[in-house]
């Protein structure tokens, strides 16, 4: 069964940091992009960054290209997703995502994910 499950959530105030891991299981992860997508109320699903298990390549929005890092930890089938410097806008439902995939983009992350998890709240007080 494949299972993509999602931690690190919670309330931050702006300009605070925090982290959130994925950890997979029930599929091949070195042979995954696996990647965060992010949804806040009333507006449209944005894909924020994704990493290649398989080579370590990364893309990142522009909305958080200096602000965010991910990295993969193959040993542990675990992404990491370190948010610096969160403001308001940052405040989404955040899922964890994989493709099967031989490289990680914006278009990947937008149609092209073939498993979810359940996704995990991050709320940026003012």
């Amino acid at each position: 069964e494949v299972q993509l499950v999602e931690s690190g959530g919670g309330l931050v105030q702006a300009g605070g940091s925090l982290g959130l891991s994925c950890v997979a299981s029930g599929f091949p992860f070195d042979e995954y992009v696996i990647g965060w997508i992010r949804q806040a109320p009333g507006k449209e699903r944005e894909g924020v960054s994704c990493v290649s298990s398989s080579d370590g390549s990364t893309y990142y929005a522009d909305s958080v290209k200096g602000r965010f890092t991910i990295s993969s930890d193959n040993a542990k089938n675990t992404v990491h997703l370190q948010m610096n410097s969160l403001n308001a806008e940052d405040t989404a439902d955040y899922y964890c995502a994989a493709s099967l995939s031989t490289w990680c983009d914006k278009n990947i992350l937008q149609a092209g994910m073939n498993y979810w998890g359940k996704g995990t709240l991050v709320t940026v007080s003012p």
